[in-house]
C-alpha cells in the first residue's frame, strides 16, 4: 500500500502518518526528518534546506527528489509506504509516478487531512520546542508542568522561527499556490481522498482506516 499524505503545514498529517505506519507495518518517511538529520548533522544539502526553511520557503525539487527516491527503493518498502511531505509540486508528482511507473508500482492512495488556515495558525503558533533535547510541545495540547520549561530535561523552551505566525503565514500562501494543484492531480488519478482534519486526532485516524480498510 503506497500512500500520499497532503494537508497544509500543520494540518497534523505527521501524526497521521505515523500511526498509518505502525498500523500497516510500513516505513513512514518524512522529508522534514530527512532535512532535520541533515542540518542537525550541518551536510551540505542540510546547509542549503535550512535556508530555504528559515525564510519558510519550500526546499526546491532536485533537492529533494533524489533522496526521496533513493529511499522508497530500499527494501523496507517493498510492501509499501507513507510519505509525509512529498510530493509538494507537479514536477515532484510525475516524477515520483515515473520512478513507480520503472518497478511496475503506482500510488494507491493521496489522503488530504484538510484544515482551515485559521486553525493551522493558532496551532502551530502554540508549539514549543526544546533546543537542548529536542522534546516538542503545545501551550494548549500538550502543556508542560511548568511553564516554559522543558519536562525531559529542564531547559528553556522556545518558539521556533518556522512556527512563528508570520512564518507559518508565509507557508501556507506557498502551500496553496504549489500544493493546491496536486489536489487536481491526484483527483484526475482517482486516488486522492478528503478526511476532515478539524476532528480529535483519534477520530481523524479512524476516518482514515475507514478509507485504507482494517
Amino acid at each position: 500500500m503506497k500512500i500520499i499524505m497532503l494537508g497544509a503545514p500543520g494540518a497534523g498529517k505527521g501524526t497521521q502518518a505515523k500511526q498509518i505506519a505502525a498500523k500497516y507495518s510500513i516505513p513512514h518517511i518524512s522529508t522534514g526528518d530527512i532535512f532535520r538529520a541533515n542540518i542537525k548533522n550541518g551536510t551540505e544539502l542540510g546547509k542549503k534546506a535550512k535556508t530555504y526553511m528559515d525564510q519558510g520557503a519550500l526546499v526546491p525539487d532536485e533537492l529533494t527528489c533524489d533522496l526521496v527516491m533513493d529511499r522508497i527503493q530500499q527494501d523496507d518498502c517493498k510492501n509499501g509506504f507513507v510519505l509525509d511531505g512529498f510530493p509538494r509540486t507537479i514536477p515532484q508528482a510525475e516524477s515520483l509516478d515515473e520512478a513507480l511507473k520503472k518497478v511496475n508500482s503506482k500510488i494507491d492512495y493521496a489522503i488530504d487531512v484538510d484544515v482551515p488556515d485559521e486553525n493551522i495558525i493558532n496551532r502551530m503558533s502554540g508549539r514549543r520546542a526544546c533546543v537542548k533535547c529536542g522534546a516538542t510541545y503545545h501551550l494548549m495540547y500538550a502543556p508542560t508542568k511548568v511553564e516554559g520549561i522543558c519536562d525531559a530535561c529542564g531547559d528553556k523552551l522556545i518558539l521556533r522561527d518556522d512556527d512563528k505566525p508570520e512564518t507559518v503565514k508565509k507557508r501556507l500562501n506557498v502551500y496553496h499556490e504549489q500544493t493546491q494543484p496536486l489536489i487536481d492531480y491526484y483527483t484526475s488519478a482517482k486516488v486522492l481522498k478528503r478526511v476532515d482534519g478539524t476532528q480529535d486526532m483519534e477520530d481523524v485516524f479512524r476516518a482514515i482506516v475507514a478509507i485504507l480498510g482494517e
